[in-house]
């Protein structure tokens, strides 16, 4: 099959025995509905708990903290997915009526919860990693705590903010468990989080718990669409190592 048509083809049926479409662009589009709606929650809550931890808490306070949200960070994925599922598609469906009961924005927001953890802890230890004689100087030129924190400790620890935000996006396309459980296996073309969606991860999940023979084209649609999810977090990686040496600060 054209690589082409394999991009920019809309419809997915590969398991289908006629008339089998191969337009992985139905998997990718809801891999990245789900990983945006985590994002948008990972990200900020993930950097504010830093913040808070790293400026504002104290010591004991930070010895007790991180741990807990550490703990979070380990929590089974399969987990969260029945979380996601079981309790807060319920609660959303109060809100939104027409939501599904397997829909992309249930699992966004659940697996945004699953990798904040992430991003407090790596961008906590960046922060904590810029010298104190950075903040002490801006407090002698007369500047607030919430000015040093946003005009010095966050540029001087920005290499590493980086790194903790591009790892929670290869961490939000590679997820498995969350999007199998509570996104659901409606590969269609769409935007919308409310309706069901299947990403490329809970598509290699569906096809390798089948009944897919050996050396079948059902079975190696596996390996398309694994080799497509390798390329993307190959490219996160890439991007990632030139971002961080971009912006990577050194101090004697």
């Amino acid at each position: 099959m054209p690589i082409l048509r394999f991009l920019t083809e809309t419809a997915w049926t590969p398991l289908f025995s006629k008339n089998a479409e191969f337009g992985i662009i139905v998997l990718i589009s809801a891999t990245f509905l789900t990983s945006v709606i985590a994002l948008m929650v990972a990200l900020p809550l993930g950097l504010l708990a830093a913040i808070c931890m790293s400026e504002y808490a104290s010591a004991h306070t930070r010895g007790w903290l991180k741990p807990i949200l550490e703990i979070l960070a380990g929590v089974p994925t399969v987990v969260y997915g029945y979380f996601a599922l079981l309790f807060v598609t319920p609660k959303l469906q109060i809100l939104i009526p027409d939501l599904g009961t397997f829909n992309a924005l249930s699992a966004g927001l659940v697996m945004g919860i699953a990798i904040m953890p992430l991003v407090a802890s790596l961008s906590e230890d960046a922060l904590y990693a810029v010298p104190q004689s950075l903040r002490i100087g801006s407090y002698a030129l007369g500047a607030t705590k919430r000015e040093t924190i946003t005009g010095v400790v966050l540029p001087a620890a920005l290499s590493g903010i980086v790194a903790a935000f591009v790892l929670a996006v290869a961490r939000a396309v590679g997820e498995t468990m969350i999007v199998t459980v509570a996104a659901g296996a409606n590969p269609t073309l769409t935007l919308d989080p409310r309706v069901p969606v299947e990403t490329m991860t809970a598509f290699i999940v569906r096809v390798s718990l089948g009944d897919a023979p050996a050396n079948s084209l059902a079975f190696k649609t596996i390996f398309a669409v694994g080799m497509t999810l390798f390329s993307i977090t190959f490219v996160l990686n890439i991007f990632s190592f030139w971002l961080v040496r971009r912006f990577q600060e050194k101090y004697e």
